[in-house]
């Protein structure tokens, strides 16, 4: 489980907050037109691939501020923007990077599908770099094609070695079938609290969920309530047969009728590391 406190640049801190990876949460605007479909070419596109079925057309200019962060992890929560190739899109942190779309290549070595809506950010970690074709492709065994980036030469570029996505709680409770068995990473304050392994992150009202069960498959530092904490697991329904089979699960007998008679069925994060 991660605390939010910081993020791996040196001017702005989060307050309030405690997270499993350092990271910054920010929510930019984000625009979007009309469907495209991308269809990678080799197998290393396969591996790192991105497909979503909107998109839009906007790049903005370079500044100066971005050379701060050349050469630095960093780990984003925003919205994705717009799809450039097979592996690669652009997002908008106006924190770190004022107004300006940033370019993000996947490195994971998986495919990865954006969100088809507007309203689900993604995490994303990686290293800010300058875009050097040759040379990403050289470091990170990638094979990006020139013809999708002649724009972006130069250009300050996040080499993503993590993705998620990372919805509200409140909308994975209403709306659990869509993100059952991904890999998700959702931020929230902590509301109900069971045992060390077991509590509740609080659902945003827009949505009108519930409060979304967590779930560790080890004990935890002890969480307390009204923390805002990071959480990265896949979603399940709380069917407990189903979760003692797949994972050695810590609780005691107290925990594990309350759990399941008053969540059974329900959606809940699995959190595993």
């Amino acid at each position: 489980m991660n605390y939010t406190s910081n993020i791996y640049t040196h001017w702005k801190q989060a307050k309030g907050a405690i997270a499993l990876t350092l990271m910054a949460i920010f929510l930019p605007a984000c625009n979007y037109n009309e469907p495209q479909a991308i269809t990678p070419a080799t197998p290393q596109q396969q591996r790192n691939q991105v497909s979503r079925e909107v998109v839009d057309n906007e790049i903005a200019e370079v500044t100066d501020k971005t050379d701060e962060l050349i050469g630095k992890t960093v780990t984003i929560r925003t919205q994705p923007i717009r799809l450039i190739g097979p592996t690669s899109f652009t997002v908008n942190d106006k924190e770190l990077f004022d107004s300006q779309n940033i370019l993000v290549i996947n490195a994971t070595g998986k495919p990865f599908t954006l969100p088809s809506t507007n309203d689900i950010p993604l995490q994303i970690t990686g290293q800010v770099r300058r875009f050097d074709l040759a040379k990403i492709n050289q470091d990170y065994k990638l094979d990006l094609q020139s013809e999708y980036y002649s724009d972006y030469d130069d250009q300050p570029v996040i080499v993503a070695k993590s993705l998620a996505l990372s919805p509200n709680p409140g909308e994975l409770t209403a709306n659990p079938s869509a993100y059952y068995g991904k890999k998700l990473t959702v931020t929230g304050e902590v509301e109900n609290i069971s045992s060390a392994i077991a509590y509740t992150l609080d659902e945003d009202k827009l949505f009108g969920g519930e409060d979304l069960l967590i779930l560790h498959t080890k004990p935890q530092p002890r969480v307390k309530q009204g923390e805002q904490v990071t959480v990265s697991g896949v979603l399940r329904p709380l069917v407990i047969a189903e979760l003692e089979r797949d994972y050695n699960l810590t609780w005691d007998s107290n925990l594990r009728k309350q759990l399941a008679a008053k969540y059974r069925n329900q959606p809940v994060l699995i959190v595993t590391n």
